[in-house]
């Protein structure tokens, strides 16, 4: 038999329901994204802190959520609407562990080197900013290699984001400044070119030489801002584009004003030269340290030091990028630099 009774109990159940999410779930939804008004002057940077946000935490997702909002390199429009993140989002720092033995995911490894374990904590307490050179409409060097097109911006993120990851393995925080979100890791010899690198947070990489630069050293004295007191490098990595016939080793430069800088581009040299002491005896190793005024190594506030690879017009040194296993050596031996400098600067 039909109960009348339990079919309105039903229906009123369903409407009581209905009409609490129509109430709750908008109130839930403005509570996740504040919305606040950009007001003169204000950038990203100066919003998020007024709102009390961190702003290496939150600034990646600020992008996202407001991106057609948002002017000409990211600026804000005054008198517009903003939403702000809901909770902080810490995709952008690659983070230590607390202890070694765990596992942590990292996206932007790609899928085949995403995982990655700590194995120690020699790096605790250091943070990198890491600086692939060039990058979107920009590849930088171009030399051949078997009669394809090899560029330099492909290869310096290649093992810029290698030398993230085994910072991140021994245990230090790292910032990936120049940034591509769908390259990950390559094993290949012949890399693809793209044009789709972004600076940190999400920032299209300008043509222009000079705002290129200013950009991205932006990028890392606004990070470097809440890490003031700890141990830091920027370290830039490049590739250089010199004559057919010049072989070069790997050189290194650091702001004539910083003795730390100076300190710290030695102490990566020597462990190339022990490594290729060690790995090709009576090879000889020619990479030296000097000043020079570059301009990232100017005016970032982190003591910098500027690495160039070698000549990718030349046949031996292309053999330095080409190769996968060359290319983690690289990373390898400049982790082994950086920890050494750590542990004699901090």
């Amino acid at each position: 038999m039909f109960d009348s009774n339990l079919h309105i109990k039903i229906v009123t159940r369903f409407i009581l329901t209905f009409f609490l999410a129509v109430l709750i779930f908008p109130q839930i939804s403005n509570a996740q994204n504040k919305e606040v008004v950009a007001e003169k002057g204000d950038g990203i940077y100066r919003l998020l802190t007024r709102h009390g946000m961190s702003v290496s935490e939150n600034m990646e997702t600020f992008v996202k959520l407001n991106m057609d909002k948002l002017g000409k390199e990211n600026s804000l429009i005054v008198g517009k609407k903003y939403k702000l993140p809901s909770t902080p989002v810490k995709t952008e720092k690659l983070s230590p562990a607390k202890a070694t033995g765990k596992t942590v995911r990292y996206e932007i490894f790609g899928k085949e080197y995403e995982n990655v374990e700590i194995t120690s904590s020699e790096l605790k307490g250091a943070t990198y900013y890491l600086m692939a050179g060039h990058g979107g409409p920009d590849p930088g060097a171009v030399g051949k290699y078997n009669g394809k097109q090899v560029c330099e911006d492909e290869y310096a993120y290649d093992m810029t984001i290698r030398l993230a990851r085994k910072l991140i393995k021994e245990g230090a925080a790292v910032y990936m400044i120049t940034r591509d979100k769908n390259d990950g890791i390559r094993d290949e010899s012949i890399l693809k070119v793209d044009h789709d690198e972004v600076c940190y947070p999400n920032l299209k990489i300008p043509l222009n030489q000079t705002r290129r630069l200013k950009q991205r050293t932006d990028a890392v004295n606004k990070l470097h801002s809440n890490n003031r007191k700890g141990f830091s490098r920027m370290i830039a990595l490049h590739v250089d584009s010199r004559p057919v016939g010049e072989n070069i080793d790997v050189f290194f430069y650091h702001d004539k004003r910083s003795n730390t800088g100076e300190k710290a581009a030695k102490t990566l040299q020597k462990t190339f030269q022990d490594k290729y002491n060690q790995h090709q005896p009576g090879r000889g190793y020619n990479g030296t340290v000097s000043s020079r005024s570059l301009y990232v190594v100017r005016n970032t506030n982190p003591v910098a030091v500027y690495i160039e690879l070698g000549n990718i017009n030349h046949k031996r040194d292309i053999q330095r990028f080409i190769l996968k296993d060359n290319r983690q050596a690289v990373a390898n031996w400049l982790t082994e630099g950086m920890i050494t400098d750590f542990k004699t600067n901090k």
